[in-house]
C-alpha cells in the first residue's frame, strides 16, 4: 500500500475543499458567494463575479472532494491546476515567487502535489483503482486546467470591461452560468 501518497492526496484534497467552502458557503471564515463574488469583480476584474466565484469555489470543493477521495484523480487535477492558474496569474504573481511575500510558491506545489497524485495514482485507501493514470495523462490533466484558467480569466475580463462601459459596475450578483474553469 502507498500510503504516502495516500496523506497527500488527503490533506490536500481536504485543504481545497475547505478553501472552496469559504467561497461557497462563507465557512471557516470565508466571505460566501456574496463577498468572494465582490472580490473577484472588483479585486480580480472578472465579471460576473458571483459567477466566477462560483466556478471557483465548485473547482476546489468539487476537485478536492474527488482528490481526497482518490477516485478521478486528473479530473480533479485539471480543475485545482485551473483555480490554482487563475490564483497565480490574478493575485500572485506580481508579488514574486515566495510565499512570505505573498508570492505563487505555494499555489505552485498545490500544482506540483495534483500532478503527482495523477501520475502515480492517489495511494492506499482510495475509492478509485489506486494505479496512476500515468504522465502523459497527468500532463494533459495539468496543461488543460492552465488552459481552463486562463479561459475564465480571459471571459471574465471581457464581461467585466463590458460591465464597466455600459456603466453596471460590480455584477456580483448576477445569475450567469458558472463559466468553466
Amino acid at each position: 500500500m502507498r500510503w504516502g501518497l495516500a496523506l497527500l492526496r488527503i490533506i490536500v484534497g481536504g485543504a481545497f475543499m475547505a478553501h472552496g467552502a469559504q467561497k461557497l458557503f462563507g465557512w471557516f471564515g470565508g466571505y460566501g458567494l456574496e463577498g468572494t463574488g465582490k472580490f473577484f469583480e472588483e479585486g480580480l476584474q472578472m465579471a460576473p463575479g458571483k459567477r466566477n466565484a462560483a466556478a471557483a469555489g465548485v473547482s476546489e470543493f468539487g476537485g478536492g472532494a474527488l482528490l481526497a477521495a482518490g477516485t478521478a484523480v486528473p479530473v480533479a487535477a485539471m480543475a485545482l491546476t485551473g483555480t490554482m492558474t487563475t490564483a497565480i496569474w490574478k493575485v500572485h504573481k506580481e508579488k514574486g515567487f515566495f510565499n512570505t511575500e505573498g508570492g505563487y510558491e505555494f499555489n505552485l506545489l498545490l500544482i506540483a502535489a495534483v500532478f503527482v497524485l495523477a501520475d502515480e495514482g492517489p495511494g492506499a485507501l482510495s475509492v478509485g483503482s489506486g494505479e496512476g493514470a500515468g504522465s502523459l495523462i497527468a500532463l494533459a490533466s495539468v496543461a488543460a486546467g492552465v488552459a481552463g484558467g486562463f479561459a475564465a480569466m480571459e471571459l471574465g475580463s471581457r464581461e467585466h470591461a463590458k460591465l464597466q462601459s455600459a456603466g453596471q459596475g460590480d455584477g456580483a450578483s448576477s445569475a450567469s452560468a458558472p463559466a468553466a474553469a
